[in-house]
C-alpha cells in the first residue's frame, strides 16, 4: 500500500471537516479511474483495527470469533475482504448476508480462507449458497443468525454504505432490531457511546466495528431516523461524512478512525466543520496601545432576584475572557452582588461593544407581571427589529441572547444577535414562531430545526448539547439549492452538565463578540458564526481543564494512513465532578490552551 503525503494543513482540514456523500464519491472517482485499490485499502485497514480491538480486550485473533453482517454493496464488499483476513489469520468467520447479492471476489475471498455463509433472504442468489428456501426456514436462519451475532466476539457492520437513504428496512433493519435487544443496549446507552468515552465490551455484547458509518444513522444529516447498530469503533475512509460530527449519529459511531485515501479536499466546500482550528482568530491579543475601552466591554443584563448567581457567573465569565471591562446593568441587590463578587465590575451604564442578556431572567411563564429585567430586555432587543428600522439594527453592537430573553426577541433579526437555546429552548422558541415542535423533535433533528430557527429570524443560532451546533454564517450556492456550512463544538465533557454552566458559556460568548473590532461583525455573518462556536470551543476546553479529562462529546477522528501498522488508541481518563465557578476559573488557561493549540 502506498503511504500518503500530507501537510500538517491537510491532516488538520480532514480531522476537522465532514463532507456529503455525493462529494465524497467526486473525490472518489479520480483514484478509482486510476486504479487506486481502494476496497483493498479499506479492508486492509478495517483488520488491523479489528486484531487491535480484539487484542485490546484480551482476545487473540486466532481464538476470535467474528460475526461480518454485510450487505450487497462496496460496502459489503469491504467488508468481506476485512473479514477474510481476519479468517486467514485464523479468526472463526461467519458472514451473515441481509441481501439478494454480495461483491463477488470478496465472497470468495471469505469462503477460501473457511468463513461460512449464512443468508437470510430467501430470494438471494449468491453463488455457493443455498437458496429458495421458505418462509418457515428464513425465520429460522434470522433466529440463528442473531444467535451467532450476539456470541461472538465482534460484530463488522457492513450491512449499509453511504448511499442508504431512510430508515433501515426489510431484513437489515429486522436483524439489527433482534441485535440491539439481546445485547440489551437502550436508546439510553447509545446515546452515551460518544466518540471520546466508548466502553468497548460492555454488559458482555460483542464488540462492533462499523465499516464507514454504523448502519441505520443518517449520512448527510446526522438523525437517527430507526434502529441502528452503534458502534464502538467507526472505521471511515477518505473523509468524514457529516454523520461522524453531527448529533445524534455521530454518538452511534463511537471512535472514529480515518484512513487517508488522499482526496483532492482542496477548494471543497465541507457540509460540516469543527471549529477547533479555528478558535484563535476569534481571540483578540492585548495590543501595546490599548485602553480598556478598546479591549472591548460587555454590557450585561442577566441574574435576577430569584437567580442572582447567573449574573455573578456570566459577569466573572466575561470578565475574564480577555476583555477590558465588563458593565452589569440590573436590579440594585443583584448588582450589588455582582460587585461583590467581582469588584472589577462597572454597575452604570455606558458605551458597550457587545451585550449578553436573559442569563437567569424568568421567562414569560415565570416572571411577574413588571419585571424589571424583561422590561429592559425587550427594550434594548428593540432596537434590533429589522421590521422596525433595518438600519438601527444592523448598526447596533452584537448580542447574545439567552435563556429567559429568547421569548422577546423580534421576529426579524440581523445575523449579529446570536441566540444560545438549549433542546428545550429552541423548541419553545419554534412554537412562538408558529412551528409545532417538541423537545423530541429537537432532539432527534437538532440541526434541522437550529436551520428552521436561523431561516426564519435571521438570527445566528447556538444550540447546545454534548455536540453544539452553530448556524448562521452567510449562504453559499451548492448546485441548485443554498445551503449553510454547519459548525459544531464538541470539545466539552458530560461534567459541564451542571447548574450555572450555561450562564458561563453566555458570558465568555459576549466576552468574543465585544473583543472583535467594533463593527465587524454586523455585515460579516461568517465571522459572527465562527466567533459563537469559538467561544462554545473555549467553553468546552475550560469544562475540560477543570473537571481534568478530554473525554467529550466530540473529537476529532485518529487518522490513519492505509501503510500504517496498528494504532494505540489511548482511553481518556474519566475526571471528576465540577460546579460552574470551576468553569469560570479555567478560563484562563483555557484561552491560553486555544492560543497553543493554533501554533
Amino acid at each position: 500500500m502506498r503511504m500518503i503525503q500530507r501537510s500538517e494543513k491537510r491532516a488538520q482540514d480532514l480531522r476537522n471537516r465532514a463532507f456529503s456523500a455525493e462529494t465524497v464519491r467526486g473525490m472518489e472517482h479520480p483514484l478509482l479511474e486510476r486504479g487506486v485499490p481502494l476496497m483493498r485499502m479499506a479492508a486492509q485497514t478495517t483488520a488491523q483495527e479489528a486484531i487491535r480491538l480484539l487484542e485490546k480486550n484480551g482476545i487473540h485473533v486466532n481464538e476470535a470469533n467474528v460475526v461480518l453482517l454485510a450487505g450487497a454493496g462496496n460496502n459489503g464488499g469491504d467488508g468481506l475482504y476485512a473479514a477474510a483476513a481476519l479468517a486467514g489469520r485464523g479468526a472463526t468467520l461467519t458472514v451473515i448476508a441481509v441481501g439478494k447479492s454480495l461483491h463477488s471476489s470478496a465472497l470468495l475471498a471469505c469462503m477460501q480462507a473457511g468463513g461460512k455463509v449464512l443468508v437470510l433472504d430467501p430470494e438471494s442468489r449468491i453463488p455457493g449458497t443455498s437458496n429458495g428456501f421458505g418462509l418457515g426456514e428464513a425465520g429460522e436462519r434470522l433466529e440463528a443468525a442473531l444467535d451467532i451475532a450476539i456470541e461472538s466476539d465482534l460484530v463488522i457492520d457492513a450491512m449499509t454504505g453511504i448511499g442508504a437513504r431512510g430508515p433501515l428496512r426489510g431484513l437489515p433493519a429486522t436483524l439489527a432490531q433482534g441485535f440491539m435487544k439481546r445485547a440489551g443496549r437502550t436508546d439510553q446507552e447509545n446515546d452515551d457511546h460518544t466518540n471520546g468515552t466508548v466502553p468497548t465490551g460492555h454488559s458482555g455484547a460483542p464488540l462492533v466495528l462499523a465499516v464507514d458509518t454504523p448502519s441505520g444513522v443518517g449520512v448527510d444529516d446526522g438523525t437517527l431516523p430507526g434502529i441502528h447498530v452503534p458502534a464502538d469503533v467507526t472505521m471511515t475512509f477518505g473523509a468524514l461524512k457529516p454523520c461522524a460530527m453531527l448529533p445524534p449519529a455521530s454518538y452511534a459511531c463511537g471512535k472514529v478512525i480515518l484512513v487517508d485515501f488522499g482526496f483532492d479536499i482542496d477548494g471543497v466546500t465541507p457540509a460540516c466543520e469543527s471549529i477547533g482550528p479555528h478558535v484563535s482568530s476569534a481571540i483578540r491579543l492585548p495590543r501595546a496601545k490599548d485602553a480598556k475601552y478598546s479591549r472591548g466591554v460587555v454590557g450585561l443584563i442577566t441574574g435576577s432576584a430569584r437567580f442572582p448567581g447567573a449574573a455573578v457567573l456570566s459577569s466573572k465569565a466575561a470578565a475574564r475572557a480577555n476583555v477590558g471591562m465588563i458593565r452589569y446593568l440590573g436590579p440594585a441587590a443583584v448588582a450589588g452582588s455582582v460587585v461583590s463578587a467581582l469588584p472589577e465590575a462597572v454597575a452604570a451604564k455606558g458605551h458597550v461593544q457587545a451585550w449578553v442578556v436573559g442569563s437567569g431572567v424568568p421567562d414569560a411563564q415565570h416572571a411577574q407581571a413588571a419585571d424589571e429585567q424583561r422590561t429592559a430586555i425587550r427594550s434594548l432587543l428593540g432596537n434590533y427589529d429589522l421590521g422596525r428600522d433595518a438600519d438601527r439594527a444592523m448598526n447596533m453592537p452584537p448580542i447574545c441572547v439567552d435563556a429567559g430573553a429568547l421569548d422577546l426577541l423580534p421576529r426579524h433579526v440581523p445575523g449579529h444577535v446570536v441566540l444560545t437555546p438549549h433542546a428545550g429552548e429552541l423548541a419553545s422558541l419554534l412554537r412562538r414562531l408558529d412551528e409545532d415542535t417538541t423537545r423530541e423533535t429537537v432532539e432527534d433533528s437538532p440541526i434541522d430545526c437550529a436551520a428552521r430557527v436561523h431561516d426564519l429570524t435571521g438570527a445566528t443560532v447556538l444550540l447546545k448539547g454534548a455536540v453544539t451546533a452553530v448556524l448562521g454564517a452567510a449562504p453559499r450556492q451548492t448546485g441548485d439549492d443554498h445551503t449553510t456550512t454547519v459548525r459544531i463544538c464538541g470539545s466539552g465533557p458530560a461534567w459541564l452538565a451542571t447548574a450555572g454552566s450555561g450562564d458561563v458559556l453566555a458570558g465568555i460568548m459576549g466576552a468574543l463578540l465585544a473583543q472583535q473590532d467594533e463593527g465587524s461583525l454586523q455585515h460579516d455573518p461568517e465571522k459572527v458564526a465562527l466567533t459563537a462556536a469559538s467561544a462554545a470551543y473555549i467553553h468546552g476546553l475550560a469544562g475540560q481543564i477543570a473537571s481534568g479529562t478530554t473525554a467529550c462529546g466530540w473529537q476529532p477522528p485518529f487518522l490513519m494512513d492505509p501503510a500504517e501498522s496498528i494504532l494505540t488508541l489511548d482511553d481518556p481518563h474519566a475526571g471528576h465532578p465540577i460546579i460552574a465557578s470551576d468553569i469560570v476559573e479555567a478560563i484562563p488557561e483555557a484561552f491560553e490552551r486555544a492560543m497553543e493549540q493554533a501554533r
